[in-house]
């Protein structure tokens, strides 16, 4: 049996494929999963994530700050089906900065929400913490 393949035909069949993924898809994207304005005044907080179970399901966190720079002296990150984890060399994060990623336990987890203990430098009020996931 000869099979011949059309180059015409093979290439309409890979750009339907591609199509059909589009750029919509949300995978192998950082996409924001939480956020909160933290004060000044309180030395920590808790940030929950937004979104329904699949949303939550994620590879990598990390976090950003806008507003002023902050100190963060611990972050636990709560998982719905893994033991929270809990990270001390943080630092500070400058305005608009981000921190490294994370890997989340196992292949992907459901982060839940995170509680951080912080100080924002400055005279600034306040800041917007941001979680941010990828899948």
């Amino acid at each position: 049996m000869n099979i011949k393949i059309y180059p015409v035909k093979a290439f309409a069949l890979v750009a339907a494929g591609i199509l059909l993924l589009g750029p919509g898809s949300r995978a192998d994207d950082w996409f924001l999963l939480g956020e909160r304005t933290i004060k000044a005044t309180d030395p920590n907080t808790d940030v929950k994530s937004e979104g329904d179970r699949w949303h939550k399901d994620v590879k990598r966190v990390k976090f950003s700050v806008e507003g002023s720079d902050v100190e963060i002296t611990k972050i636990v990150l709560n998982w719905d089906n893994r033991p929270d984890k809990t990270i001390t060399e943080i630092g500070t994060i400058k305005a608009s900065g981000q921190t490294a990623e994370v890997d989340a336990p196992g292949r992907k987890g459901r982060l839940t929400g995170v509680k951080i203990q912080y100080k924002i430098l400055g005279n600034a009020p306040t800041a917007i913490f941001k979680i941010w996931g990828y899948d």
